[in-house]
């Protein structure tokens, strides 16, 4: 262990936090401060863009370049607590609290036989470890929190790290990835739809009547509409053909038993899709789109939601 802490290992490590989109360090943004905790501890992070709620912050390095990047964002967060409590009436501090994301394969071996292990790191370092019962959405990750003083978190991921060195995940990991805000809205014969699981929910007049002075601007016609949107215009838009690659490890998933799935994105998106057999030595499979722009699209959002 303490060659781990010196870095002597020097082994390359990732570890995934999850942080909620609204952070941001006071002061300059958070672009001067992510720069310094690069320049400082020479580890690479790096932060997931998108207009989500939640966001990924990958910090990768040797370890001891992790764990100076980890003292580095232990510090910052209890900063902003403190100067959060100046303008409010709370007495007691909260703990500084850090969400680590970690392959479930992992979690066995950080929980211990009985929990022995997380019990063992609870005790020496002082901190709250929480290890999720369930894998995050559509993943096989699942969220680590850790809270208490940065010192307490600082030596909590150095035996977290530890841990995961010596028992690398097993099989593939499907990671994590934040949902979007906001829904897509899905515009169909002049009407705006978002889209709730595979169902279309007609959307709030506004939008409908923002997409009809949009249509009056240009000769496209929306989708699933025949009539022409001017007259004398060819009403629908050629075909045009997408290609997408997909892990073959979701393959499974976008299918659904039987082809139920894929089925069912094609009669919903109006778009031919096929799917590649596999080849053999790839690891990824191809997926063909054919349609409209406004077919593919959609094809290509409900792929993605699955």
């Amino acid at each position: 262990e303490s060659k781990v802490s010196e870095g002597g290992l020097n082994v390359t490590l990732t570890i995934r936090l999850l942080m909620h989109g609204k952070v941001r360090a006071p002061g300059k943004g958070k672009g001067e401060t992510v720069k310094k905790m690069r320049e400082e501890s020479g580890a690479r992070i790096n932060i997931s863009e998108g207009n989500c709620p939640e966001r990924i912050v990958t910090i990768t390095g040797p370890t001891d370049a992790i764990f100076k990047a980890f003292a580095m964002i232990a510090y910052k967060f209890e900063e902003d607590i403190t100067n959060s409590m100046s303008n409010s009436t709370a007495t007691s501090k909260p703990p500084v609290t850090l969400r680590l994301v970690v392959p479930a394969s992992q979690c066995g071996s950080l929980i211990g036989k009985g929990g022995s292990k997380i019990k063992e790191i609870r005790e020496s370092t002082g901190a709250q470890v929480q290890v999720a019962g369930d894998m995050l959405p559509n993943s096989t990750e699942r969220a680590v929190t850790i809270s208490g003083t940065p010192d307490a978190i600082i030596q909590c991921v150095k035996q977290i790290c530890v841990v995961m060195l010596e028992s690398p995940p097993k099989g593939a990991t499907i990671p994590y990835r934040p949902k979007p805000a906001s829904t897509p809205v899905i515009f169909a014969g002049g009407q705006a739809y978002t889209i709730q699981g595979f169902f279309f929910i007609p959307h709030p007049d506004q939008l409908t009547k923002l997409h009809q002075l949009a249509m009056q601007q240009t000769p496209f016609t929306p989708l699933g509409q025949t009539t022409p949107a001017f007259p004398g215009l060819d009403a629908s838009p050629p075909a045009s053909t997408h290609e997408l690659t997909i892990p073959n490890d979701l393959i499974g998933c976008i299918i659904g038993r039987q082809g139920t799935k894929i089925n069912e994105i094609r009669q919903m998106s109006g778009a031919q899709i096929k799917i590649a057999n596999a080849t053999e030595g790839s690891s990824e499979r191809q997926i063909t789109i054919t349609g409209t722009p406004a077919n593919i699209s959609l094809a290509q959002y409900l792929i993605n939601a699955r």
